[in-house]
């Protein structure tokens, strides 16, 4: 199914909001983020489309390939971290955002950068689900 065509303005909302919450953040913390939300919805589409973007953003490749292992990676900041730490408590909500995840993610960031997050990793997996439900293969646009 391409949504664009069946749903195109259900496509340009999630477009709208998929923007919404990019600015303001860094691109490659951005990348790093979608990889990870996409890991772990199981989305090929959204793992290959966002390694491709996080290198176009300048991302190297071994900083690319590590969200999986975001816990035990010299490669991560503190703040990336925090961003992947919410990104794991978000997607995987019946656990719920803890605490001491939200309050680790407002530490490293402004006071509008974590509710840009939580609204990317919304947005992430809002394209994750439909990506997956609609069997779009990687590569395709």
């Amino acid at each position: 199914m391409n949504l664009s065509a069946v749903a195109p303005k259900v496509f340009k909302a999630v477009l709208a909001l998929d923007a919404a919450a990019r600015a303001g953040l860094d691109p490659v913390l951005v990348e790093r983020v979608q990889i990870r939300a996409s890991q772990i919805n199981h989305c090929a589409h959204g793992i290959d489309r966002h390694i491709g973007d996080a290198r176009k953003s300048g991302g190297s490749e071994e900083r690319i390939h590590q969200p999986s292992a975001w816990t035990d990676s010299s490669l991560c900041t503190a703040e990336e971290r925090a961003a992947l730490a919410l990104t794991e408590a978000v997607t995987l909500l019946p656990q719920g955002v803890s605490d001491a995840v939200y309050d680790e993610a407002a530490a490293h960031f402004g006071e509008q950068e974590p509710a840009q997050l939580i609204a990317l990793i919304l947005t992430v997996n809002a394209w994750n689900r439909v990506n997956v439900a609609t069997r779009r293969a990687p590569g395709t646009a």
